[in-house]
């Protein structure tokens, strides 16, 4: 499996990945108070669904694609279908798809601000360029992992850190997004924090769960979508995403969210979903 996100935009994952991701930030929105958003593995921020990478894998098909001839769709599927449509505006079909900076970048207002980091150099060129102008956000071509050991706490304490890594090592990954954390609870323990992560083995993902339970965070909520089940690791079966200190209420609207999800993009009879308070005190 190529990491490159070139080659993945818009599938499956980006959809779970960037519903949710609109949900947490329309709900920092909800308040007048202006907050933080930090992207720890921002990406080129804009991808073309036409290019070689998107067209060698095609997976945009079984993503965002099968979205945009569907009707009532839930709140947060809605806001993520008009956001990629406005990027394509006076097109035909989709063309050009939103990362999570862009989208960040769509929602956020004036008084908001972004840090965003991406370690590999064409890439991070790549950002900047997707960003030009926009002075709400400060761009690092640098480890994100390492930028929250830098720059957290934010001056802006309400706030977002999404960690959407590659995970090239899975096993090994996890650990490292654990020490991240832990590091990072001392220094902001009242932020959100949402780590997205792949599932191909469910016993790859078991140990982390364990760690969320046993961290000392005072909310966690897991949240995830299967296509495939969860005992091969030669195709990528579903993803997850674990947040912690969730906005308040937050897992209603996953609830309206994720049986939606699994319906329209399901590839099969054994997909499922879930959704479980890991720590709720």
């Amino acid at each position: 499996m190529n990491y490159r996100h070139a080659f993945h935009a818009g599938n499956f994952a980006d959809v779970f990945k960037h519903t949710i991701l609109i949900g947490l930030l329309e709900a920092l929105k909800s308040k007048q108070k202006p907050f933080s958003y930090m992207d720890t593995h921002a990406g080129r921020g804009r991808y073309l669904l036409d290019d070689a990478e998107a067209t060698r894998t095609a997976e945009a098909a079984d993503g965002v694609q099968r979205l945009l001839t569907a009707t009532r769709l839930p709140t947060l599927v809605h806001v993520y279908v008009n956001l990629v449509r406005s990027l394509n505006a006076g097109r035909d079909e989709i063309v050009e798809y939103p990362g999570s900076p862009l989208i960040a970048s769509l929602l956020m207002r004036e008084e908001d601000r972004g840090v965003l980091c991406e370690l590999h150099a064409e890439d991070c060129m790549a950002l900047k360029a997707a960003l030009r102008g926009d002075a709400r956000f400060a761009i690092h071509e640098r480890d994100g992992y390492g930028a929250m050991n830098a720059l957290l706490p934010p001056k802006v304490r309400r706030g977002l850190v999404l960690i959407d890594p590659p995970f090239e090592a899975q096993d090994g990954e996890f650990r490292v997004i654990e020490k991240a954390l832990a590091d990072a609870a001392k220094r902001w323990a009242s932020g959100t924090y949402a780590v997205w992560y792949p599932i191909k083995l469910r016993q790859q993902v078991q140990p982390f769960h364990r760690w969320l339970t046993s961290s000392g965070f005072g909310k966690v909520l897991v949240t995830e979508l299967l296509l495939h089940p969860d005992n091969s690791a030669l195709r990528l079966n579903g993803c997850g995403m674990a947040i912690i200190n969730p906005p308040w209420k937050f897992e209603r609207q996953l609830e309206e969210l994720l049986p939606s999800l699994q319906t329209l993009l399901g590839q099969g009879r054994y997909g499922q979903h879930r959704l479980e308070w890991l720590v709720h005190g």
